[in-house]
């Protein structure tokens, strides 16, 4: 009888499966998609995916067995791990890459994976631990936080990674989050009477001689209502029922241990929609009727169709229409956002008319939520729409009808560290696909090869050229900073009309944004005598410094310094910080604006999705006046008393020496120029503050012009043979030495050169040269769009084979990034 083998995927960057004997009483329980353990290298294991079966014995090594079946069912859906293998081949990464970014950590537990006893176990008789398990939950309890593999040194236990499994999956134990902070949902136990009203008569008899007893049934009777016949039962808190009672948790397991009542624990998600969705949907305008009209038609011919409107043209009121028609047919929706601060409003829009048919997902959550959310999808098919950032890709969807990306055009989409370096934007079109679903990108500032692709007629095409009840686009003034200063209509960081706009819009009752894409309280820090800036010891780049903390941080690896008293290079007292970051100029519109409320929305705000809520929430009910903030506040937010809006260094989104640089300051700028007059046009104004009033794209901003900007670029790409016009992908290299890194970077640019030609450029530095230790070079491959991607792929491999006979490579990192 031939003996079965499966080749495995395992969370490694390790562009290869890996094949694995199954043993004989395994042969019934391993199937393509379920999870099982296996030892890797000398004492490590994984969770792997079983990819395929085969009765083909692998040659030329040894064969080790799988340890452990984790499932009976697959974790993974068809066509997940055809999206892994295409994200794996398109982005040039490992199919473990993908393997790990795609599942949550508590279904893939491995040697490394750090857990500690769940803060809301509460042992008890629904939830006994054998004996295996009383020794782990000892252990962490002792030790708070360990990893499996140091779990395994000091207790010898059979099959551990497949016990801690077991012990997540049960609420014992969770996936320790020590960086990010933990989405602890809110619990409670409820208690359900095991009685009806026939059976009450009989129920009492058996605790009238315990008055305690006798009391909680009483209580439990009139609160759950099966004294009242017809009457639907209800399960009733623990907790108020004791307090009500005025008993102890210990009468009440006496009533339990007498069959008169049961106990179950209930998840209240935070998300959780609790009122009565209205079901109704918003009314469209005549514009809007006829964008949706048009988008529905035109997924007859293509599956995908850009919607590009106008900021506030009602996109979102237009995609709930979308999203209804596919729910009515049992479809699911994919909804993806750009931002984790976009969730918080859309959810309440969307929960309002859907729902709990709403699930939010999003890296914010913790990764027992994810989990749950996880299995969830995978039990049900049920319709739903599910909200996210770019991690809600790889949710195993049953019944994919429709995707929405929303924003297109925004570079968060892009996962930039670590691998896969993927593009969410691009994957969801190609998942979509797999599923025979139909797409729709959204955006008031289209990403240049979008529109490109839609105005030639790849895509469908469908504009909103006018806001939402005809209001019209607030007004774009640029004022010439460099005038100004010289005129001394400058305080602090806002010129003389800034500080007039904001100051009206407070004393009209309305509400500002100033946006400043640095955060922190300066960007640079320098001695005043010798010109000494402190930078990173890790990274090329100088140090931010934050007040709050008095702190230098380097945004690139994190590192925190002391801010000196002296200068360590002269030994003066003359150390100052130069520049605003958007901590200072929060403290300076508060000196400015003394009787006004300002609220900060950046990075250092919003660690957790607490903090984005409590802000967003804050300004919407306008508990508020002013926000200052970084893109994030570009990005969809609906504010409808926001009347004055003001860039405060508009210079530093354009002066990028990058080729969409120009894209991106122009989609920047005209994103949060439409955060303005969204529910009262007048009076409203957008500041744009620049030391190049005449640079073209501030011309095209100031117009609200999208097709002005596009033709221009679009020129300028084929000029200079850019996207679309060419596919790019960059290759970095790293390493410590700076010197070998030099020569092994020419020497691997030179081989690419002799088969690629004068498609390869460089190798050269990037911005920043050096992070977290590492030295980069950047080697640039520009290829023409319709070039064989397949080739190309098959040029690149074989360069890096014959470039790993370099001892350098040992210790190099070499990756790429495919459509930078």
């Amino acid at each position: 009888m031939s003996r079965w083998y499966a080749e495995i995927i395992l969370p490694l960057p390790l562009d290869t499966t890996f094949t694995y004997a199954i043993p004989a009483e395994m042969e019934n329980s391993v199937r393509v998609g379920y999870r099982v353990i296996v030892p890797f290298g000398r004492k490590k294991y994984y969770t792997g995916i079983v990819r395929s079966l085969t009765t083909q014995s692998p040659e030329g090594f040894e064969t080790k067995e799988i340890a452990v079946a984790l499932d009976n069912h697959p974790i993974v859906r068809h066509p997940q791990l055809k999206l892994w293998e295409w994200v794996a081949e398109y982005y040039m990464c490992a199919a473990g890459d993908v393997y790990k970014a795609a599942v949550p950590s508590g279904l893939k537990v491995e040697s490394e994976t750090f857990v500690e006893v769940n803060p809301d176990y509460e042992p008890g008789e629904d939830t006994p631990l054998d004996d295996r398990e009383a020794m782990i939950v000892s252990l962490l309890g002792d030790e708070k936080c360990m990893a499996v593999s140091a779990i395994a040194r000091e207790l010898t236990v059979k099959n551990l990674p497949a016990l801690i499994t077991s012990m997540i999956d049960k609420g014992i134990l969770v996936i320790s989050e020590k960086i990010i902070e933990r989405y602890r949902a809110v619990r409670h136990t409820v208690v359900i009477p095991e009685y009806d009203i026939s059976g009450m008569a009989d129920a009492f008899s058996s605790v009238k001689s315990a008055k305690k007893q006798e009391r909680l049934l009483m209580t439990l009777t009139e609160m759950s209502g099966v004294n009242r016949r017809g009457a639907d039962v209800k399960e009733v808190d623990r907790k108020e029922l004791l307090d009500r009672a005025g008993v102890t948790s210990a009468v009440l397991n006496a009533v339990i241990k007498k069959g008169l009542a049961r106990i179950e624990k209930r998840e209240i998600n935070r998300f959780k929609f609790d009122g009565t969705p209205t079901g109704k949907l918003p009314l469209l305008t005549q514009a809007q009727m006829k964008a949706c009209d048009e988008i529905t038609a035109q997924w007859r011919d293509k599956s995908t169709v850009l919607l590009h409107g106008v900021t506030s043209s009602g996109k979102t009121e237009i995609y709930s229409h979308l999203i209804d028609a596919a729910l009515s047919r049992g479809e699911q929706v994919l909804y993806l956002v750009p931002e984790i601060a976009l969730t918080t409003q859309l959810t309440r829009r969307l929960q309002n008319v859907f729902g709990n048919s709403v699930v939010v997902y999003h890296s914010k959550f913790s990764d027992n939520e994810r989990v749950d959310i996880w299995k969830t999808m995978l039990a049900e098919q049920t319709p739903r729409v599910i909200l996210g950032a770019r991690s809600s890709l790889f949710l195993p969807f049953g019944r994919l009808g429709l995707v929405i990306v929303d924003e297109e055009h925004e570079s968060s989409y892009k996962q930039a560290d670590p691998a896969p370096r993927y593009n969410a934007r691009d994957t969801a079109l190609v998942l979509a696909s797999m599923h025979g679903a139909k797409a729709l990108l959204g955006s008031a500032t289209p990403s240049v090869e979008t529109y490109y692709k839609a105005i030639n007629g790849k895509f469908g095409l469908v504009s909103l050229t006018t806001r939402y009840n005809e209001l019209p686009l607030p007004p774009i003034h640029i004022v010439d900073m460099k005038r100004a200063r010289q005129r001394g209509e400058v305080e602090g960081p806002l010129s003389l009309d800034a500080v007039r706009s904001i100051n009206g819009a407070v004393e009209a009752s309305k509400q500002a944004i100033l946006f400043r894409n640095r955060r922190g309280f300066a960007p640079m820090v320098r001695c005043k005598q010798c010109a000494w800036v402190p930078k990173c010891q890790y990274c090329d780049v100088s140090l931010t410094y934050h007040n709050h903390s008095r702190q230098l941080v380097c945004h690139y690896c994190g590192a925190v310094y002391e801010l000196p008293d002296l200068c360590p290079q002269c030994r003066q007292p003359a150390i100052e910080v130069i520049g605003y970051g958007t901590e200072r100029v929060e403290g300076e519109i508060e000196n400015i604006f003394p009787a006004s409320k300002v609220l900060r929305m950046d990075l250092d705000t919003t660690r957790n999705k607490d903090g984005y809520e409590s802000i967003i929430d804050a300004f919407s009910s306008h508990k508020a006046d002013i926000l200052v903030g970084t893109q994030m506040v570009t990005k969809g937010l609906d504010f409808g008393t926001v009347s004055t809006v003001v860039v405060i260094n508009a210079d530093e989104l354009i002066n990028i020496p990058d080729f969409k640089a120009s894209e991106r300051a122009f989609n920047m700028l005209e994103q949060v120029s439409g955060r303005a007059g969204r529910g009262d046009a007048a009076g409203s104004e957008v500041i744009i503050q620049t030391y190049t009033p005449d640079h073209p794209i501030l011309q095209f901003v100031s117009g609200h012009s999208y097709l002005g900007f596009y033709e221009h670029e679009i020129e300028e790409r084929k000029r200079y043979l850019y996207p679309p016009f060419t596919r790019i992908i960059y290759i970095y290299l790293k390493h410590a030495d700076a010197s070998v890194l030099q020569q092994f970077s020419h020497a691997y640019a030179q081989l690419l050169a002799s088969q690629l030609g004068s498609r390869v450029s460089g190798p050269d530095q990037p911005r920043v040269t050096r992070v977290k230790s590492l030295y980069i070079q950047k080697i640039m491959i520009k290829v023409e769009a319709g070039a064989s991607l397949a080739k190309l792929r098959q040029v690149l491999k074989d360069t890096y084979v014959k470039m790993a006979k370099n001892p350098a490579i040992k210790n190099s990192q070499v990756y790429y990034d495919v459509d930078p």
